[in-house]
């Protein structure tokens, strides 16, 4: 599927809020999981929706949108760790004291799901942490092999796997911490473009 991926900029606010629809992506969640936890769902959408609204004015972009022509057909949230604290509670706790990246979460439109966005996304958000100066990025998937259970907003540890990440902790059976240590790779996976 040849798609353009594009960092999530003020200018294209109305792609993403498109994308997530009156639902808010999940549940009103608007990506604000990762940053404040369940108290997303305490709150109204629309106060997670201005939320999200005020951290792509501020920038840098939280993420990156995957376009079909002018539709936006997929999210993917990748920004600095430090940016998401719920992440360092119970099974996500950091690994150690690397400066990581972190992508958190995707969002794919119905109609595209099952069709390589996924994977896209994964490679573009790869491109841009390296381009800012990352020197890894954390995922944190479900390894379907130790569930029934899933969550696709976090994606599977096998399209991970085949971006070249590595898992480094496992704290529950199923939900591995992944790693890509870019100072530790002599050369990228060859599905990874050149920055």
């Amino acid at each position: 599927m040849k798609l353009e991926i594009r960092p999530v900029t003020p200018d294209l606010w109305p792609a993403l809020e498109d994308l997530f629809g009156k639902s808010g992506a999940s549940n009103g969640c608007w990506c604000m999981y990762w940053r404040i936890g369940s108290l997303y769902r305490q709150r109204p959408r629309e106060e997670n929706k201005k939320a999200l609204r005020q951290i792509v004015k501020r920038g840098p972009p939280p993420g990156l949108l995957a376009f079909d022509g002018e539709t936006a057909v997929g999210w993917c949230q990748i920004t600095s760790r430090d940016d998401l604290p719920w992440l360092d509670r119970g099974q996500f706790a950091r690994v150690d004291e690397m400066p990581v990246w972190a992508i958190s979460c995707f969002y794919i439109r119905r109609g595209y799901r099952k069709r390589g966005v996924t994977g896209l996304l994964i490679e573009a958000a790869l491109e841009a942490a390296k381009a800012a100066g990352a020197p890894a990025v954390e995922a944190y998937p479900w390894d379907a092999s130790k569930s029934t259970q899933s969550d696709p907003f976090t994606g599977f540890m096998s399209t991970f796997e085949r971006f070249g990440f590595r898992e480094v902790a496992r704290r529950k059976p199923a939900r591995p911490v992944m790693r890509y240590d870019f100072r530790l790779r002599g050369r990228k996976p060859s599905n990874i473009s050149d920055v």
